[in-house]
């Protein structure tokens, strides 16, 4: 829980700061690529949390993965955070800053689960469903598990919409197993 607040004051100064300067939606996209890079990459989080690994090995990683490819901003926020030693919370500070964006915009986002991919116009009425009962725009992020066998998983926001085959014959299952008793 303190991770998280820490993570969200962060993310809140960066936010307000990329405003300031008019780059916020730069400064999304940097986020947006540390987030991804951090949950493609276990053995970057591990460094990060890392006691062992000093600073300046840190700061040069972050600047070897980084460089170049962030704003110039966002780099030295990245090195003000891990001249402060709070490079454990990198990852989540850019999720939070990207949850704090997308709310300040009016956009919610949306999990969808299948077992295959989803045409266009499945996608929209999705899409449909989400903003019918948020109110927000939505950005819909898929994902495919072949092991719910047909059907889908929808999340957004604290719901979840679970209307999985693999689920029903879970159920189904349950049902017999009491019935039999």
């Amino acid at each position: 829980m303190i991770d998280i607040k820490v993570a969200n004051r962060y993310a809140k100064s960066l936010l307000g700061l990329a405003t300031e300067r008019k780059i916020e939606k730069e400064v999304f996209a940097d986020m947006k690529l540390i987030a991804d890079t951090c949950k493609q990459n276990h053995d970057l989080s591990v460094v990060f949390r890392s006691p062992i690994i000093n600073t300046d090995k840190k700061n040069a990683i972050i600047k070897g993965l980084f460089g170049g490819k962030i704003n110039e901003m966002t780099m030295s926020f990245l090195d003000i955070i891990t001249r402060k030693r709070r490079e454990y919370f990198i990852e989540q500070i850019a999720n939070e800053y990207m949850a704090i964006y997308n709310a300040g915009k009016g956009i919610s986002i949306a999990y969808v689960t299948t077992a295959v991919p989803i045409d266009d116009k499945l996608r929209q009425e999705i899409k449909a469903i989400v903003e019918k009962k948020t109110g927000n725009k939505v950005e819909l992020i898929e994902q495919i598990k072949k092991e719910l066998i047909g059907g889908y998983i929808l999340r957004f926001g604290d719901e979840q919409i679970d209307a999985s085959f693999s689920r029903k014959l879970q159920a189904l299952r349950k049902d017999l197993q009491t019935n039999a008793q």
